[in-house]
């Protein structure tokens, strides 16, 4: 669609060592609109961080080798693009909240001269004028910008995960990718960073993929959800589609797994095994160890992605 910002076709990645190939992401296709946010949810373990790297062509190498695939942003191939090409669309036009915020910032820097130093290497402003923004995205995130001369240990988590957010916007970029922004952080402060990106994205206009296992977080920022295992999108559709016509039968079991506080249930339903080893992957549909519709045919041959309805793509022999 002319509106997408991004779109990633048939992306596999994988960890190859002299002792095995990790299969981390084997085929996925996305689409992000122009301010739209896209959820990627999944168990830990099941590729997501993988495909953010892969986007941002920040994948470890070694070990890790894009083996295939397009990433298409604003009608040009990432993977076609330089190195030098790339600095200067990451923290630009593409920009990334790691998931620590203990590691994405840097011990012996101030926090304003590492927000400042990505806008001076992005725009053509001089070393005061940068350091005057930096305080002013300070503020923004909520945090003063006299504070500006303070090191990453004289902050809380929750103020460093706002530094991080901080330095991600910076330079308005077209694209945020957040990978689970909210994880080291307690539950009234996630309440508030959601809240703060929330409005930035909206401010900007810019269009996010927001990575989490957290399908309650997606429910208040997302408006399209892809359920990612073992590698693959086994479902895709709009906010209503995953939540309201859970098809997959692994979307039906992260459902199954969460509280439900207007039923009374004595117990919830987790879903029972293991995700299998992403150097080991079997044959045929990668759930049908713990899934409880599987059949003799779901342990063998390719499956395919079916629309079910407009927009909603199911992964499943149940479907085909």
């Amino acid at each position: 669609m002319a509106n997408n910002i991004l779109e990633i076709k048939n992306l596999t990645i994988h960890y190859v060592t002299d002792q095995e190939t990790v299969k981390a992401v084997n085929g996925i296709s996305l689409e992000i609109a122009e301010g739209e946010s896209l959820g990627l949810v999944g168990e830990t373990g099941a590729g997501k961080t993988t495909t953010a790297l892969g986007i941002m062509r920040l994948v470890p190498d070694p070990p890790g080798k894009i083996i295939s695939g397009e990433i298409i942003y604003k009608g040009e191939d990432l993977m076609k693009k330089s190195e030098h090409e790339m600095r200067s669309i990451r923290g630009h036009q593409i920009s990334m909240i790691f998931q620590d915020p203990m590691t994405a910032l840097n011990p012996v820097e101030t926090v304003g001269f590492q927000i400042a130093e990505v806008i001076r290497l992005h725009q053509n402003l001089s070393k005061k004028d940068a350091e005057a923004k930096a305080m002013e995205m300070m503020e923004l995130v909520g945090i003063e910008g006299a504070r500006a001369g303070e090191y990453p240990h004289q902050f809380s988590g929750g103020m460093k995960q706002r530094i991080v957010i901080a330095m991600a916007l910076a330079c308005d970029p077209s694209l945020l990718l957040a990978d689970e922004p909210t994880t080291a952080l307690d539950v009234t402060i996630q309440e508030q960073v959601l809240d703060l990106i929330d409005n930035l994205k909206k401010q900007f206009n810019t269009s996010m993929l927001l990575i989490t296992h957290d399908l309650g977080i997606v429910a208040e920022v997302c408006d399209k959800v892809a359920i990612m295992y073992a590698g693959e999108i086994v479902e895709y559709g709009t906010l209503e589609h995953i939540y309201n016509n859970t098809s997959h039968p692994y979307t039906q079991g992260l459902f199954g797994s969460i509280p439900n506080f207007n039923s009374k249930t004595h117990r919830l339903k987790p879903i029972k095994g293991l995700m299998p080893d992403p150097a080991n992957l079997p044959d045929g549909c990668v759930f049908a160890e713990r899934c409880p519709h599987a059949k003799d045919e779901c342990r063998s041959g390719k499956l395919t992605t079916k629309e079910i309805e407009p927009g909603h793509f199911v992964r499943c022999r149940l479907f085909e």
